[in-house]
């Protein structure tokens, strides 16, 4: 069932990936397919993680026309880069997550365009153009898509929702006996 619920939200990205060009011409830096290996990645789920990087990469790789595994091997190299930090330093801070996603960026495309120039290819566009841009537009946005998961999706909130409500009943309870005690 978590298989399913991964390549579901795999597929979404990828496809608001695609989308979001033909939408907004800037929007089409904002690497999502990045962002979901890097969540993977910092939930210490290297499988998943070199899954999501390498069904990303070859998938959207084959979309765009490029040189056909070079963004598969780029997300992978990635994806097992973000793993072996986070398995040794605690990133679950939204404020640590800023930098490892700008490095996973930095990986990303510096390996992209190295693999074009290894083989000879032209990348799709000048280095500095696109490292600058999906380097920004990549560790904004997700940072924000990173802390909203942490809010409202997360185990962590789960428990924080159920222990408001625990609170909240637990108030009641105790306002109902002091009502009780005047009386």
């Amino acid at each position: 069932m978590r298989q399913l619920k991964i390549a579901a939200v795999l597929i979404v990205a990828i496809a608001l990936q695609s989308a979001l060009r033909a939408v907004w011409q800037p929007l089409a830096y904002v690497d999502l397919t990045l962002v979901l290996v890097v969540h993977f990645a910092l939930q210490r789920e290297p499988l998943n993680a070199l899954f999501v990087a390498a069904a990303a990469g070859l998938t959207l790789d084959a979309l765009g026309g490029g040189l056909l595994g070079a963004g598969g091997f780029s997300k992978v190299l990635t994806a097992y880069a973000v793993y072996f930090v986070a398995q040794r330093v605690m990133l679950d801070t939204t404020l640590l997550r800023i930098p490892v996603l700008a490095g996973a960026s930095l990986i990303d495309n510096v390996v992209y365009v190295g693999m074009h120039r290894l083989l000879g290819q032209t990348p799709p566009m000048p280095f500095v153009q696109s490292l600058s841009y999906k380097l920004i537009a990549t560790t904004v946005i997700g940072t924000a898509l990173l802390h909203l998961y942490d809010s409202y999706f997360s185990t962590k909130a789960r428990q924080r929702q159920q222990f408001t409500v625990r609170r909240r009943v637990a108030r009641r309870g105790a306002g109902s006996l002091r009502r009780g005690r005047r009386m």
